[in-house]
């Protein structure tokens, strides 16, 4: 079984991503085309939610259907189509600017996550709560990765999102029993939105200060306390505000995250800032003060400003996703912003592994499935997740790309060939 996978791993090493999104857009269509009734005839009943993955654990007995319905919808279209296009597809790819490349490719995929997200609401759920996930763990990993420390406050800093993005939508555009009548047009809510989430991110980063200022003085374990404080002072405060639910919640929010495509340009918008901040200067210094903060303090880095900015830069973005959140739900709680998310997005984090943009993106896509097939396990799940995790860091202690990036073979063969040019 090794060595197949082996030799599966070397066909397909050089493929090009468009290939494979080809591949997955006929796997979608072969669902939409005989889904239904492969599932119907393989005692499924219904065509599966999310990869049947919550079936595997409810209804053990349907394991082989389960598998023989992914192989034949998803997998084989997948291979057959992805390697049939292939040499056609790289010529094409090869006559496109790096630009233009990444806007087809962002703009194929999305086409074919809506596409398979009609299929049913929970996919479109779980769709946007991972691109939530994604946004957060990155984020994070600017402290825990970058910047070399320990930070647990990111569902914190999510909560204050949360609250901001909800009561100033709900105070502008909604007739609520609190704020009273709206201010604006409800028409005007989608566009207010982004500046909204902006504010919100704005907001969490300034509470953040609270945790840099003193935290960035010392050095340490102290951030790993003190952001465990700010976690719990401000789950109490939303928790004993009552203006806004207290303990009970808050809920009306406008209908303004309903589509994919809000969630997915945030991720995009997400993915694109931190790549860049990370190969900066500032991003660079980050990782010289990981390494060696006393040598870096001697290349005349100053240390606690390059924490400050990526401490904040973490506050921002979770702020951001506490809003997406929010408008995702439909209701927060303050009970929803404990520890439990915080080790949600940890987990995450060192499942895809540290320094790494696409090992954040790989981990919460996988701790998403996972979470999903672990479902119906209720709250064993979360004893059998970190199990999983732990024989996961005994394997790997760096994680599935802990300091490495995913190579795309488009980006691959421009260098080689920038290479091989600068050598002639």
């Amino acid at each position: 079984m090794k060595s197949l996978l082996q030799r599966v791993r070397r066909a397909y090493a050089d493929t090009p991503m468009t290939a494979w999104l080809l591949g997955v857009l006929a796997a979608v269509g072969v669902e939409l085309l005989i889904g239904p009734d492969l599932a119907y005839y393989l005692g499924l009943g219904t065509l599966p939610s999310f990869f049947g993955l919550s079936i595997l654990l409810d209804s053990p007995v349907l394991i082989p259907s389960v598998l023989l319905f992914v192989t034949l919808v998803y997998v084989v279209p997948t291979l057959i189509v992805a390697k049939l296009s292939a040499p056609w597809v790289q010529k094409f790819e090869d006559k496109l600017p790096p630009t233009l490349y990444v806007l087809f490719s962002l703009l194929f995929l999305y086409f074919i996550l809506h596409l398979w997200s009609m299929g049913s609401e929970y996919r479109l759920l779980v769709l946007r709560l991972l691109g939530i996930n994604i946004i957060l763990t990155l984020s994070l990993n600017l402290v825990n990765g970058w910047m070399g420390e320990f930070s647990v406050a990111v569902a914190g800093f999510m909560a204050v999102g949360a609250y901001v993005a909800s009561v100033i939508m709900v105070w502008g555009f909604v007739n609520d029993d609190v704020f009273g009548p709206a201010v604006f047009p409800e028409s005007w809510a989608p566009f207010a939105f982004p500046i909204v989430l902006i504010i919100a991110g704005a907001v969490t980063a300034l509470t953040a200060l609270l945790v840099a200022i003193p935290s960035f003085r010392t050095r340490g374990d102290y951030l790993a306390i003190i952001t465990l404080a700010y976690l719990f002072i401000v789950k109490s405060t939303f928790e004993n505000l009552d203006v806004i639910g207290g303990p009970r919640g808050f809920m009306n929010q406008p209908k303004v995250a309903e589509d994919l495509w809000v969630v997915f340009i945030w991720v995009v918008l997400a993915i694109w800032v931190i790549r860049n901040y990370v190969t900066s200067t500032y991003g660079k210094a980050t990782s010289a003060v990981r390494d060696n903060e006393p040598a870096a303090e001697m290349m005349t880095v100053d240390t606690r400003k390059v924490k400050i900015i990526a401490f904040l830069t973490h506050a921002f973005w979770s702020g951001v996703a506490g809003g997406l959140y929010a408008h995702v739900i439909g209701y927060i709680n303050p009970s929803s912003f404990g520890l439990v998310k915080s080790a949600e997005i940890l987990g995450m984090l060192y499942l895809g592994g540290l320094n790494s943009v696409t090992g954040s993106i790989l981990g919460a896509v996988l701790f998403t499935l996972l979470s999903e097939m672990l479902r119906p396990l209720r709250l064993v799940k979360w004893m059998v997740i970190p199990v999983i995790l732990i024989i996961v860091m005994i394997k790997r202690p760096r994680g599935l790309l802990g300091f490495q990036e995913l190579q795309i073979p488009f980006f691959r063969r421009r260098r080689a060939e920038q290479r091989a040019s600068s050598g002639n």
